[in-house]
């Protein structure tokens, strides 16, 4: 069987090592060595000012919403994970959607100034696959119109663009390290950001608000155990050799499904990519669920990511038309990409595609 991810795990003397450290000092959660380190280790691999560590990537889009304080409407795209909509609803502010443009899947940053109003207050797009949004532009209609902007990095972990961390844009990125991502923390995530004093809300806020016995604001438990720490900091020197795993096989795709009636997302230029995702999108939904069909009946198992289009979920209140969002959500087919998968399966993967097209 394959699955369309599977967790890389490191040598198990390695975490076990760490866990003899863990039992030695006694300390399991609330901000203990590993904790600190790995936030310490994370923010000189990416490259960025301030990590806070969290439970994962919703509480950490959920704290970057807290911390700036967003009220009303917060503009956002409807190609994403359900949870960028839900943290949204959830912090009680009203998701407006912009389309996708059709290279990157990202949200289209000429399409936004025409949904902003008086009850803007943010825009929070992601970085669909590791692929960029237009950072520049998006900040510069920021700017223009006083907005926040958090980006969704869920997919982003080690991407760069001209020879920046994606992390450094905006007032906050996010990033989940939860087991299906190409770094993790079996379960976790992370809230950065260049601004001092934002990070010292974040951390007050993931720490339900109090520094020892001095209560100073609302907050939640958003803080993440030494146990998750340990498997980030085993993991992490591994990123650089799983990233070029996955380039191999990501190559071994476009290799072998050459030709064929598909079309792909478009990597912009100037980017360090990871190959986060192979995302291929078919002629049609027809076609799509009998190839996906035939790759489950040969054991082969892939995901519809993203589907459907986060504007059409049923509990909104008011149905806003994403036409290009609806039409690649409902053609996209994510394959199986993880280290571990040989370039022998990468290529049957892709034959039976082929010859059932």
């Amino acid at each position: 069987m394959i699955n369309v991810t599977k967790t890389y795990l490191p040598p198990i003397e390695e975490y076990i090592s760490c866990l003899h450290k863990i039992w030695e000092s006694g300390w399991v959660t609330n901000h203990g060595a590993m904790v600190q380190k790995l936030e310490t280790e994370l923010a000189e691999f990416l490259d960025v000012r301030h990590v806070q560590f969290v439970s994962n990537g919703t509480i950490a889009l959920q704290i970057a919403i807290k911390a700036l304080e967003l009220k009303g409407e917060i503009i956002t795209t409807p190609f994403s994970y359900v949870a960028t909509v839900g943290t949204i609803l959830w912090e009680n502010c009203e998701p407006v959607f912009t389309d996708i443009e059709k290279k990157t899947f990202c949200i289209d940053a000429d399409k936004i100034e025409s949904v902003i109003t008086k009850r803007t207050s943010a825009i929070l797009a992601t970085h669909v696959y590791g692929y960029p949004c237009d950072v520049d532009k998006i900040g510069g209609i920021a700017k223009k119109h006083n907005l926040k902007v958090i980006y969704d990095g869920a997919h982003a972990f080690g991407v760069k663009i001209n020879n920046q961390s994606i992390f450094n844009f905006g007032d906050i990125s996010t990033v989940s390290f939860h087991a299906t991502k190409l770094f993790h923390t079996i379960e976790g995530g992370a809230v950065i950001t260049q601004s001092g004093d934002l990070n010292k809300k974040i951390s007050l806020f993931k720490s339900f608000g109090h520094i020892g016995e001095e209560y100073l604001s609302t907050g939640i438990n958003g803080k993440n155990s030494e146990f998750h720490a340990a498997m980030g900091l085993c993991n992490l020197p591994y990123v650089a050799s799983i990233i070029k795993k996955r380039k191999e096989l990501s190559e071994r795709y476009d290799t072998i499904l050459s030709g064929v009636n598909l079309k792909f997302p478009e990597k912009p230029k100037n980017i360090l990519y990871n190959f986060a995702y192979y995302p291929v999108i078919f002629e049609d939904e027809n076609t799509l669920m009998r190839i996906k069909d035939i790759l489950a009946e040969n054991k082969i198992f892939t995901r519809r990511y993203f589907f459907p289009s986060l504007n059409k979920l049923p509990y909104l209140k008011n149905y806003q038309r994403c036409e290009t969002a609806e039409d690649i959500a409902s053609r996209v087919l994510c394959l199986p990409l993880y280290p571990q998968l040989t370039l022998e399966e990468a290529d049957m993967i892709g034959r039976l595609i082929k010859h059932s097209m």
